[in-house]
């Protein structure tokens, strides 16, 4: 099968990080096959992100609600047969959901990165790539059914009222540092008396105004608390406090992201906001902000050898170094070489 096509469906439903990844394959795809009719199966959270962005039909899918919302969803498309079903989430449950679409090509990964029998829910498996960037491994999806463009452009849809409160919240007399301190796994996260030492030395020293963003779970309202109560200046706590939507008219409008491996680090990179990414448990060169891998703090080969006592290349691709203390290979001055080489003289 050969482009055009009449339409094509993506499935990927989470999380935040890996759908912003999708989003500029699917800006591909509407630019070089405009006639096509695109539609995206994405989890109900993440539809918060794409939410509003023009040419694409989503499918929102409630994980909260498993077995109502297959129903859903094959209520939704049951007169519907696609000519091509990107299998782009190797999980159980996208497995599982793929099966209730109907498409002339079933299209996945490759067996070294299938599981959970992704194998068997898929006609054909994009080419095996050793050392691909999460990213560059969704625009191996469309280059298998023939399309070689790649658009890096997001276009995220911010309304005005989320534009309106980014422009009252932030002060444009100063240089603006958004620290996002979670990701969803807990493992990844610094240590929260270094993030406060870093926003004290941001405020102090390079004149920001510093914003504590994330969502609202009680660990993450707990990290920031606990950032607060060490810190000496004073931050702006926005955590659990504001929408998807409130957090991309922020990044908009700031200077730099601090972040370890999670989804706000991808979502600054759509904006093209320079992110100071925190890896150890990870590979930056895998998963790291796609324009600002050179900002990372990167101390995965240190941990590699300190907890694997191997080398960083010799760990299979995509291994995680999920070890108590990895994180702390991160030092407060790591971070502040980094906005200083960012802000300084802004």
């Amino acid at each position: 099968m050969s482009p055009p096509y009449q339409s094509i469906c993506i499935l990927r439903l989470s999380a935040l990080g890996d759908v912003a990844h999708m989003i500029p394959v699917a800006q591909t795809l509407k630019k070089h096959q405009p006639d096509t009719d695109l539609t995206w199966i994405v989890g109900k959270r993440e539809y918060e992100l794409v939410r509003g962005i023009e040419g694409i039909e989503f499918v929102p899918f409630d994980k909260s609600k498993l077995l109502g919302s297959y129903c859903s969803v094959a209520r939704t498309l049951r007169r519907r047969k696609f000519d091509v079903l990107l299998c782009a989430q190797v999980s159980l449950r996208a497995n599982m959901l793929s099966s209730l679409i109907r498409a002339d090509l079933k299209l996945g990964y490759d067996p070294t990165r299938a599981k959970d029998m992704h194998s068997l829910f898929i006609d054909e498996s994009i080419k095996p790539t050793p050392k691909q960037h999460v990213l560059d491994s969704f625009f191996s999806f469309i280059e298998h059914i023939g399309v070689s463009q790649r658009e890096l452009v997001w276009n995220y849809f911010i309304p005005d009222e989320a534009q309106g409160f980014a422009k009252r919240t932030l002060d444009e007399k100063c240089s603006k540092v958004v620290i996002c301190p979670c990701s969803s796994k807990e493992n990844r996260n610094w240590r929260p008396d270094r993030y406060a030492a870093v926003a004290d030395y941001a405020i102090r020293k390079l004149n920001a105004q510093v914003m504590l963003c994330g969502g609202g779970s009680e660990s993450e309202i707990g990290m920031g608390r606990m950032i607060e109560e060490q810190m000496q200046e004073q931050a702006l706590n926005l955590i659990g406090q504001i929408s998807i939507k409130g957090f991309l008219a922020l990044l908009q409008r700031s200077d730099v992201l601090i972040s370890p491996d999670s989804g706000p680090a991808h979502m600054a990179a759509g904006l093209g906001m320079p992110v100071v990414g925190l890896y150890a448990v990870s590979n930056p060169e895998r998963s790291g902000p796609y324009f600002s891998r050179d900002w990372c703090v990167n101390k995965y080969a240190e941990a590699a050898q300190a907890y694997q006592q191997k080398s960083a290349e010799e760990l299979k691709w995509g291994t995680k170094i999920v070890a108590e203390g990895v994180m702390n290979l991160i030092q407060v001055s790591d971070v502040t070489e980094k906005l200083n080489a960012l802000l300084a003289g802004r």
